[in-house]
């Protein structure tokens, strides 16, 4: 029986996962680089002269970025044999945005990367809820365990907020400084990202299906 390429259905009992640290890491580890990269990208040219190649250090950044982002999703095949969804949606847009950047020399194209991202995000989770499905349980299924109606809320509430993400990286992008841009990707969106999630632990512990068994069993 032949390996499916891509991560099955989170509903799957044969499905493969990894630790949610090391996801975790794999997934937010390029950003960390990218933004290393851009800070540091003087001194990167200096100590790896081939790197000038690139261009500039938002060049040098955006290469890096590019291929940190192809390492995180080999590891992520050689320890599942499945390619992650979100991830590689995400890696897609990486290459052919950061591509263009390298290519024409201009960094509009990788600062629109996370409005792409976040929009397609977006219209993948609406979409799939306007089709009866719930997709966010590929990214949170080693986390949590949601009954059908919790995993429908917090699928909308994150198109939702990647809708927002894509606004905002609109105006920054648009408003200020390559720097700050970077800056805030980092220092803003993050911790955004972790708030909005921290706000929907009530929710989550409410639809978690092992509390509602438990519920049963002692009424």
């Amino acid at each position: 029986m032949n390996q499916p390429v891509f991560e099955k259905d989170p509903s799957s009992p044969d499905r493969k996962t990894i630790n949610p640290l090391l996801k975790l890491v794999l997934e937010l580890g390029p950003l960390m680089v990218f933004f290393f990269a851009n800070t540091r990208g003087e001194w990167l040219v200096e100590q790896y002269p081939a790197l000038a190649g690139f261009g500039g250090p938002i060049f040098v950044a955006t290469g890096l970025f590019m291929i940190a982002t192809a390492i995180s999703l080999v590891v992520s095949w050689v320890l599942t044999r499945t390619l992650p969804i979100m991830p590689l949606v995400s890696g897609v847009v990486v290459f052919v945005f950061g591509a263009l950047t390298l290519w024409l020399q201009n960094d509009v194209f990788i600062k629109m990367k996370p409005t792409i991202v976040n929009g397609l995000f977006a219209s993948v989770l609406l979409g799939g809820l306007f089709f009866g499905k719930s997709l966010l349980g590929y990214v949170f299924d080693s986390a949590f365990k949601l009954d059908a109606e919790g995993w429908r809320k917090l699928t909308l509430r994150w198109g939702l907020f990647f809708v927002f993400l894509a606004l905002v990286n609109e105006v920054v992008w648009r408003s200020f400084s390559t720097d700050f841009w970077i800056a805030f990707k980092v220092w803003g969106i993050m911790p955004m990202t972790i708030l909005f999630t921290m706000t929907q632990m009530p929710m989550i512990m409410r639809h978690t299906i092992e509390e509602k068994t438990s519920a049963d069993e002692t009424s």
